[in-house]
């Protein structure tokens, strides 16, 4: 996924968000209109979200503001994230709203700061943002995790991806989505969650599974066991119930299950 949006757009946007409501307009022009880049912006934005009375946002600031600009890498991430939720929300309405107002984005975001500083071999700091991130947007990110670029994660409430688990680009989830262990295993003991994959709301993956690229995993399914690339899984726990009517279903965001008979009778025990 590409960005089609540049940071002058989402200037104007958001200055027109403010001409429409004058109410919000200080609010506005302390988090995108003062700012010449979106990495200052966001990492304004983020440190006053996530701040704390002996952690301040001037503190936090600067710390964030190094991450988004450590590289291309991160930079075009935030780009992809932000143009995913605009792209695959009806209720975004472009770039401006979800910048400004999405939990999940604002919590992935936020990851990616937490995982860069894992990286730096700054793991207090970057388990204080892992904590920070889940008592504000409600979302437990493990800072070890490693994840793509153009992630969805819509209304977000209640994620918990795990230290050791793999997401892919282009990934779409809803909330209360489970990438975790089985509580016995160590080591790597996680999901590993291929491009293009749409994981529907409530779904508990566990385990060091394989979600293969263009997989659909339905509503509150319960996944033990590799599923194949471009097949649809349903149920608890999850067994194979069709294929995609798409290849790359995270896009479509359709949730619908499109449930081939044949396959099923093929499963169901003598």
């Amino acid at each position: 996924m590409k960005a089609e949006w540049n940071w002058n757009e989402l200037k104007h946007l958001v200055a027109a968000m403010a001409l429409a409501e004058p109410l919000l307009e200080p609010q506005l022009q302390t988090a995108v209109l003062a700012f010449d880049s979106l990495e200052e912006s966001l990492a304004s934005l983020l440190a006053e979200k996530l701040a704390t009375t002996t952690l301040g946002a001037s503190a936090l600031r600067p710390v964030m503001l190094d991450a988004f600009r450590s590289g291309a890498t991160i930079a075009d991430a935030i780009r992809c994230d932000l143009s995913a939720y605009a792209e695959r929300d009806p209720a975004a309405g472009g770039v401006a709203v979800p910048f400004l107002h999405f939990k999940g984005f604002h919590a992935l975001e936020a990851y990616r700061v937490s995982h860069w500083l894992w990286l730096q071999n700054r793991k207090p700091l970057a388990c204080h943002f892992q904590s920070r991130i889940s008592e504000v947007f409600a979302v437990d990110i493990h800072p070890a995790a490693r994840i793509g670029k153009g992630l969805f994660i819509d209304h977000a409430t209640s994620l918990v991806i795990g230290e050791t688990a793999v997401v892919g680009d282009d990934v779409s989830m809803l909330h209360e989505v489970t990438l975790g262990g089985t509580g016995k295993d160590v080591g790597d003991r996680h999901p590993k969650v291929a491009d293009g994959v749409l994981i529907g709301a409530g779904a508990k993956i566990l385990g060091n599974v394989r979600i293969g690229q263009g997989a659909k995993v339905g509503a509150g399914s319960v996944v033990l066991e590799d599923v194949p690339a471009h097949t649809t899984v349903a149920g608890v726990p999850a067994v194979i119930v069709g294929r995609p009517g798409v290849l790359v279903p995270s896009l479509q965001m359709d949730h619908s299950i499109e449930i081939d008979r044949a396959s099923m009778r093929s499963k169901t025990p003598e």
